[in-house]
């Protein structure tokens, strides 16, 4: 979550701060540049700050490339006032273009982000539904779930508890969300509550245990993630039902 905290702070500042910049650099060619040229870069440079950023930085560096273009680039200088026809019409394409660029540039950094992102996933659960064919017991499989708990949801710690159902503490449900008790919690925004949440480990209608989930300050798991995490934690059900009478 910090880490997505100071880059979006970092992309809107690059929104409010690169288009003056690039004018100002420009401002030695502007007499002989075309300001078709100009606005060509500025439209590079919206384009960067929705690649590196988001949608809002995007389209934010777009209204300022407009305004700033307007201003150094445009006669009457250093005024935001536009005399020509043909400069208005640039200005305008300059601020449709670039919106419209960023937009498309954020959206395909999204789905190239979802995409790996979902590739992970699969890779996971797919990995442990091999060791439970594979695995002589249900504690390997614990072990191996408990561990890719942690890495998935961000956790700061993550135990088993075999067969116990005390208390009645937060608990990760089937369709990602929180239950605690009567409260409503937002886990998209809020993430994790404080204490240890259980994840239950079931299979065919039998309790095996609960993951006791700890959470991290800050990190806010996505639902995908907490989804991911249920199904991980059917398989351990599984592997406790695979396990022969011989071998239990």
């Amino acid at each position: 979550m910090l880490r997505y905290l100071t880059r979006s702070r970092t992309a809107l500042a690059a929104a409010l701060l690169l288009p003056p910049a690039v004018c100002a650099v420009l401002l030695p060619f502007r007499a002989w540049m075309s300001n078709t040229n100009a606005a060509l870069l500025l439209v590079v440079v919206v384009v960067a700050v929705a690649i590196l950023g988001h949608r809002l930085a995007g389209a934010l560096a777009a209204v300022s490339a407009a305004l700033w273009f307007d201003f150094f680039l445009t006669r009457p200088y250093e005024r935001f006032a536009i005399t020509k026809s043909a400069d208005i019409v640039t200005a305008v394409l300059l601020l449709a273009v670039g919106i419209a660029v960023s937009q498309l540039a954020a959206r395909t950094r999204e789905l190239k982000v979802i995409a790996i992102t979902d590739g992970d996933y699969l890779a996971q659960i797919h990995h442990t539904a091999r060791l439970v064919e594979t695995a002589a017991g249900p504690d390997t499989v614990i072990d191996h779930v408990r561990r890719q708990l942690v890495g998935l949801l961000g956790l700061s710690g993550c135990r088993f508890e075999y067969g116990t159902l005390i208390g009645h503490p937060p608990r990760l449900m089937e369709d990602g969300s929180i239950a605690w008790a009567h409260r409503h919690w937002d886990a998209d925004r809020d993430g994790l509550p404080a204490e240890e949440v259980e994840l239950r480990v079931s299979h065919g209608g039998h309790f095996h245990g609960r993951f006791m989930l700890r959470g991290t300050p800050g990190t806010a798991p996505p639902l995908a993630a907490r989804l991911v995490a249920v199904t991980l934690a059917d398989q351990a059900g599984v592997a406790f039902d695979s396990v022969s009478p011989a071998a239990g």
